[in-house]
């Protein structure tokens, strides 16, 4: 937790279920699933305000040369913006990977998934809503989209993310390295798992962190962070949180990838993630200053407990300020 200057990092347990194993510490990596995504956004905004791109681009002004575009039936194109905001019209997973995840579905779904079959599901890709105009959750539009990002700026995504985020806010702990040191071991009903691997997709959840690291990336957007990364970067941090659009019978709004709810006078910013072995709560009141990160080597429950628990944190701690 982080208020103001100050920050806050509580810890228990260990890093796996073996009485030998370490104690878990403020510099322990975990998983974070799709709050991978948030990272992503802000680096879309930050490669958009180096005028890299525009959040208007068409995608396939960015995809790989060789790559076959996908199929929009009526109103296309799909725009970054629309990947960003999940409004693509993009279904949650791209077509072709539950057929070889079956086998891993409890441990690594997304494991067989690369980069040969990115590139073969946007050829089998038809999208017939017209994009931009309802939402739908889509790992495939942010996935994808880091994918264009990584074209644009010509490095892959973990090592973009590394240049343009994590080394200006000092995320030293920022990586999408399965065999990351000083992990955590995730773990589903007691049962521990190898680590999460999504060799085609990172964009969309293969990031790691660990909880010091959180909350400097949260700290950053509230304005508590004073490094010098440059203008673009503080341009971007404040154009994430710009709302989008609204969600439907509901006063909650989605900006680039964060969701957005207003709690009295004080703006909420906030994003669950998992993987098979790990639980992620991050979000962020600008008016106190305040920010939360939570995180669990196990996985998520169906009852989503551990997610309720970290927004209710957030909820307390932005209004008892």
């Amino acid at each position: 937790m982080a208020q103001g200057n100050s920050t806050d990092v509580r810890c228990h347990g260990r890093i796996g279920r073996s009485p030998s194993a370490p104690d878990c510490t403020p510099d322990t990596v975990f998983e974070i699933g799709s709050v991978t995504k948030t990272f992503t956004a802000l680096l879309l905004a930050t490669m958009a305000a180096r005028g890299e791109l525009s959040l208007d681009d068409p995608l396939e002004l960015h995809l790989p040369g060789s790559w076959a575009p996908l199929t929009v039936r009526s109103g296309g194109p799909i725009r970054l913006l629309h990947l960003a905001t999940h409004t693509s019209g993009l279904n949650r997973l791209p077509p072709g990977l539950l057929t070889g995840a079956v086998r891993a579905w409890y441990s690594n779904p997304y494991g067989a998934f690369g980069e040969s079959e990115l590139r073969e599901a946007i050829a089998r890709t038809t999208v017939r809503g017209r994009p931009g105009t309802r939402y739908g959750y889509s790992n495939y539009g942010v996935a994808l989209l880091g994918r264009l990002l990584a074209e644009t700026g010509g490095a892959p995504y973990a090592e973009l993310l590394s240049e343009r985020i994590g080394r200006p806010l000092g995320l030293r702990s920022l990586t999408c390295a399965p065999d990351a040191p000083d992990r955590a071991i995730g773990h589903r009903r007691g049962r521990a798992l190898p680590p999460w691997r999504m060799p085609g997709l990172p964009g969309a959840g293969a990031v790691r962190a660990s909880g010091a690291d959180l909350l400097r990336f949260l700290r950053a957007h509230v304005g508590t962070w004073r490094g010098e990364a440059g203008e673009e970067l503080g341009a971007a941090l404040r154009e994430v949180q710009l709302p989008r659009l609204r969600l439907p019978r509901s006063g909650d709004e989605v900006c680039l990838v964060w969701n957005h709810r207003r709690a009295g006078d004080r703006d909420l910013f906030f994003h669950s993630g998992a993987t098979r072995g790990f639980t992620a709560f991050v979000g962020f009141s600008p008016q106190t200053e305040t920010a939360v990160a939570t995180l669990a080597n196990t996985g998520p429950t169906m009852d989503g407990r551990f997610l309720r628990a970290g927004y209710e944190v957030l909820t307390e701690v932005a209004g008892n300020n």
